[in-house]
């Protein structure tokens, strides 16, 4: 492999490889919205996606866009366990409820895929770059399985991973340094590409050698500003040469 292609290559899920945020969306705002008028009436102000999804929810652990969101709207819930049933009772059990509602949305129909990505990962493993998915998704395996798409990769560092080895969610750079370890790459000598102002953060905590941020739907300055090397509103404005470019730049 060339000294001026990455050792690894470390892709997001949603947002990234598949276009299931819109998924996960619709599954959070079914939740949250009949939370809300539990808590406070039919005339309950509507989670929304750039109000509440945005800044609580997206690129977080599930729990925990739980709670940044309910504290937002100043509602208190106990914490509760993972193995609570769905409902609206815990922390836990509001997540697992939207778990049940995603995988029922995801099963419905078929997966959107950006070929663009899929594009570039193949382009990477030709050429003997290391490719792996980490994902703050519990449901990243079910996803990729669904998709048929879980062979590409030659790891998968997703939420079930993250719960049981303690690793901290985005920002922190645990899940993208973990795939890292598991490929035998080194983050200074590797690239990871995501779509979440808190996925950027994370590779630029995690010393990534390239931090590709995708602008689908957020701000591309914004993503610059918290650490994000190059930004493109979709993969097909990236290609091997640029990659090689960057990383010759480094030498």
């Amino acid at each position: 492999m060339s000294t001026r292609l990455p050792e690894g290559a470390i892709f997001d899920l949603d947002g990234v490889i598949t276009d299931t945020a819109v998924i996960h969306f619709r599954a959070w705002k079914k939740t949250f919205d009949e939370l809300l008028k539990r808590h406070e009436g039919e005339g309950f102000r509507p989670f929304e996606h750039d109000e509440d999804y945005v800044p609580y929810v997206d690129g977080k652990p599930r729990y925990d866009g739980v709670s940044s969101f309910l504290e937002s709207r100043g509602i208190e819930l106990p914490y509760g366990d993972a193995s609570d049933e769905p409902g609206f009772t815990t922390v836990c059990a509001v997540g697992n409820t939207k778990n049940e509602r995603f995988r029922e949305l995801v099963q419905s129909g078929d997966i959107p895929v950006f070929e663009s990505t899929m594009k570039l990962v193949e382009d990477l493993l030709e050429r003997g770059v290391r490719c792996g998915v980490a994902s703050s998704s519990r449901n990243c395996r079910f996803v990729l399985e669904e998709g048929n798409l879980l062979e590409r990769f030659g790891t998968v560092v997703d939420g079930t991973d993250s719960r049981e080895f303690g690793l901290a969610g985005k920002p922190a750079p645990d899940i993208f340094v973990t795939a890292c370890e598991r490929l035998g790459v080194a983050p200074e000598r590797s690239m990871m590409v995501e779509d979440a102002y808190s996925g950027v953060e994370a590779g630029r905590n995690g010393n990534f050698a390239l931090v590709l941020g995708v602008a689908r739907t957020l701000d591309a300055q914004t993503l610059h500003d918290l650490g994000a090397h190059i930004v493109v509103t979709d993969l097909e404005e990236i290609n091997i040469g640029r990659i090689e470019e960057w990383f010759a730049s480094l030498d």
